[in-house]
C-alpha cells in the first residue's frame, strides 16, 4: 500500500536466540544470581521476581480495505517500590508475554542502576508495523492506549518509544490519554516530538550512554575509543547513532548489519555515507566500497569492540565461543544469553551490560519528564552534561563494586540495582 512504512531502519533482527535462552528465562538467572550474592531469602526474591501487575488486552483494527483483525497487546508493570512504572512500547510480531516480562524486570535494574525514581515496565503489541499503513498504526496505538489507560499516567506508569514504535507513536499516545482525561498531559509519555512536549537530546540519548559507557570500560583498561575497531549489530534508532557517535570519536567502525544483512570495510567504513545510504535505501546492504558480512559473521570478527544493538539472545554459547573482541558493551537488551554471558566471562571478555549501557534513554526520559511537570525546558548542553554525569557515575560504581568483590560487571551492576529496589521494598513495608 502506497503509505506503508519504510522496512528497514528497526534494531529487530533475524538472529534467533537458541533453545533455553527465552529473555525471561535469562533475566530471571541473572536475578537469581545477584540475589545469591545479595544473601536475600526466598520470600523476597519471590517478591523480586514476580510482576507487580499484568494486562492483557485485544486490539481490533479496521484496516485501510475495510476488513478487521484483532491484535493482542500487553502492559506489564513489573515493580513501582522506587516510584512509577516505567518502560517502552514495542510492535513486533514475536512479541509475547514473557518477552515483555523479562523486559519490564530489566527496566526496573536499569532504573535502579542509574538511580532514577521509577519502577519497570514494558508494553508490546504483536504485529508487524511495516506490514500497516501509517493510518493502522495510529489506529492500533489509540486503541491500545485506550485498554490501557486505566493502568498509565504521569504518576503511575509513563511509556517510551521501543522496537517498531517511534516518537510519532508517543505523540498518539499522549493525544489519546489526553482527550480522554480532557486537558494536555505530556508527561505521560517519553520520546516524543519537541512539538508536544518532548525534550532535546532525547533520540540519540541511548546511544550517547552506550558510548559513555563503553569509553569508561576502556579507559579502565588505559585504552581510548580512537584507538579500537569495533563492530555494530543492529543499525536501527540505537545501533547508527552509537556508529555515528564512536566515529566522530575516532573509533574505526569495521562492520555494521541490520535484519537484512552487514556490510565491512577493514579499513573502516564512512558511517556518516553509510547513514545516507540507509535513508535512502532502508537498508546497510548494498553499500559501496564494502563487502557483504551475515549477522553471525559480524559476531565473530576480529574487533577490540562489539556492540550488539539489535534484540535478546543473539550472543548465546556457541556465538560466545568466536567472538574476538575485548570489549562487549550491550545495546540492545538481553543481547546476552545466560550460556553466552558464562562462555564470555570465561574467555576474559569485558560485557558491558546493558543495564548499565543503554540507559541513556531512561536518564534522559526520566528528564523530560521533569521537565513536563515543570513545564520548564532545559538546553541540550545541559541535557548532555547531566547525562554524561549520570552514566559515568554510575558506571564508576558498577566497576567499583566489580573490583572489590571480584564480580563481573553484570553481576555487580545486578547486585547495585536489586539492592536498591529490595531497600525500597523492606524500608515501605509489607501492606497490609
Amino acid at each position: 500500500m502506497a503509505d506503508t512504512l519504510p522496512a528497514p531502519t528497526t534494531d529487530r533482527m533475524t538472529v534467533p536466540p537458541d533453545p533455553g535462552s527465552a529473555p525471561l528465562a535469562t533475566a530471571q538467572h541473572q536475578l537469581d544470581r545477584a540475589v545469591e550474592i545479595l544473601g536475600y531469602d526466598a520470600g523476597l526474591h519471590e517478591v523480586l521476581s514476580t510482576p507487580r501487575r499484568e494486562l492483557r488486552v485485544a486490539v481490533p483494527l479496521r484496516s485501510d480495505d475495510g476488513d478487521v483483525r484483532v491484535f493482542t497487546g500487553y502492559r506489564v508493570q513489573h515493580n513501582i517500590s522506587r516510584g512509577p512504572a516505567k518502560g517502552g512500547l514495542r510492535y513486533a510480531p514475536g512479541v509475547d508475554i514473557d518477552e515483555v516480562r523479562a523486559l519490564a524486570m530489566w527496566m526496573t535494574w536499569k532504573c535502579a542502576v542509574v538511580d532514577v525514581p521509577y519502577g519497570g515496565a514494558k508494553g508490546g503489541v504483536t504485529i508487524d508495523p511495516h506490514a500497516h499503513s501509517a493510518a493502522e498504526l495510529e489506529r492500533v496505538t489509540r486503541r491500545y492506549t485506550s485498554e490501557i489507560s486505566p493502568m498509565i499516567g504521569p504518576e503511575r506508569d509513563i511509556m517510551a518509544p521501543d522496537i517498531g514504535t517511534d516518537e510519532r507513536t508517543m505523540a498518539w499516545v499522549m493525544d489519546t490519554y489526553s482527550v480522554n482525561r480532557g486537558f494536555t498531559i505530556p508527561a505521560v509519555t517519553t520520546g516524543k516530538p519537541l512539538a508536544v512536549g518532548g525534550s532535546l537530546g532525547r533520540p540519540t540519548a541511548t546511544s550517547q550512554g552506550v558510548v559513555h559507557t563503553a569509553r569508561a570500560a576502556l579507559r579502565d583498561d588505559g585504552v581510548d575509543l580512537s584507538e579500537v575497531r569495533a563492530a555494530v549489530q543492529g543499525f536501527g534508532k540505537v545501533g547508527s547513532h552509537a556508529a555515528r557517535l564512536l566515529y566522530e570519536a575516532g573509533t574505526r567502525v569495521v562492520a555494521v548489519s541490520d535484519q537484512h544483512g552487514g556490510v565491512r570495510r577493514d579499513d573502516g567504513l564512512d558511517v556518516p555515507a553509510l547513514v545516507e545510504h540507509v535513508a535512502r535505501t532502508g537498508r546497510v546492504t548494498g553499500f559501496a566500497d564494502a563487502d557483504a558480512v551475515s549477522n553471525t559473521e559480524l559476531l565473530a570478527l576480529d574487533v577490540d569492540l562489539l556492540v550488539p544493538a539489535a534484540v535478546e539472545g543473539v550472543i548465546d554459547a556457541t556465538s560466545a565461543e568466536r567472538v574476538k573482541a575485548r570489549w562487549v558493551v550491550e545495546a540492545a537488551n538481553g543481547p546476552t544469553t545466560t550460556e553466552g554471558d558464562r562462555v564470555l566471562a570465561e574467555r576474559g571478555v569485558v560485557v558491558v551490560p546493558d543495564i548499565l549501557a543503554n540507559a541513556g534513554g531512561v536518564v534522559v526520559s526520566y528528564f523530560e519528564w521533569v521537565q513536563a511537570n515543570q513545564a520548564y525546558w532545559w538546553t541540550e548542553g545541559e541535557i548532555a552534561e547531566r547525562l554524561e554525569h549520570r552514566m559515568l557515575a554510575s558506571h564508576q560504581a558498577v566497576a567499583a563494586l566489580a573490583r572489590a568483590e571480584s564480580v563481573t560487571l553484570r553481576e555487580a551492576a545486578m547486585t547495585i540495582g536489586v539492592r536498591r529496589v529490595a531497600e525500597a521494598h523492606l524500608i515501605r513495608g509489607l501492606y497490609p
